[in-house]
């Protein structure tokens, strides 16, 4: 049964890093010791010791041990015997590239279908929809593939923004990107507002936190689901 949090960021304004998201992450991995983070979204152009110290400390609030994927030296192997994951945030373009080069993007996929939990904040996030091509990330590496995990059939926008009706000279909007995505793929979108998250147990697809998120789908106008309510299409 898959076991799976979709987190739209890692940190709310004025927060600390992935404290909002701390009753979650008790809730996702009870009973694991031991978590494996995957760093290669590196925001900033942070190392990935660095990165994986950051996730440590945060961790140790929920007295759970991190280890970063890059510190094995068979990563695929890591995968296949590893309790639990998370995949931070990032550029999403370098995270797949990283996947798909070093052959984890399937081999992760997989284990978490098994159940084991998966946590993903904003780019480790867009790798639980269908593909990546809804990003908001600059490609600033060219991935073999933008196919992503599937765990949800759907597609995702971490930090979906509204438009500003007293902005307009503002310009182009988020809506306005995905719509042409929409015309392109045949794929759901869901615009994932900051502070809220997509929970899979099982077959269920559920919205949490506190804010709604806002649906988009070909041929159709836009729509909002508010929390706690499922995600079905």
């Amino acid at each position: 049964m898959k076991n799976v949090v979709l987190a739209s960021t890692s940190t709310l304004y004025g927060e600390s890093y992935l404290s909002y998201l701390l009753p979650v992450i008790k809730e996702l991995f009870s009973g694991v010791d031991e978590v494996i983070f995957i760093p290669y979204a590196r925001p900033g152009g942070i190392s990935m010791d660095d990165y994986t110290a950051r996730v440590s400390e945060a961790f140790a609030a929920a007295g759970i041990k991190v280890k970063g994927l890059h510190t094995f030296e068979a990563p695929v192997k890591a995968i296949m015997e590893g309790k639990a994951f998370f995949t931070g945030g990032g550029n999403t373009f370098l995270l797949v590239k990283e996947l798909h080069d070093l052959q984890l993007m399937d081999v992760l996929r997989e284990e978490v279908e098994r159940g084991k939990p998966y946590l993903g904040t904003s780019a480790g996030s867009n790798i639980g929809g269908i593909n990546m091509q809804t990003t908001n990330d600059m490609p600033i590496v060219y991935p073999s593939s933008f196919k992503t995990m599937g765990l949800v059939p759907f597609n995702l926008n971490p930090h979906y923004l509204d438009p500003i009706p007293e902005l307009p000279h503002m310009g182009e909007t988020r809506e306005t990107r995905i719509r042409e995505f929409l015309v392109q793929q045949d794929i759901p979108v869901v615009g994932l507002r900051e502070g809220s998250w997509i929970r899979v147990k099982g077959d269920a697809v559920t919205l949490e936190g506190s804010v709604p998120a806002r649906i988009f789908r070909r041929g159709k106008e836009a729509y909002e689901v508010a929390a706690g309510q499922p995600l079905t299409f």
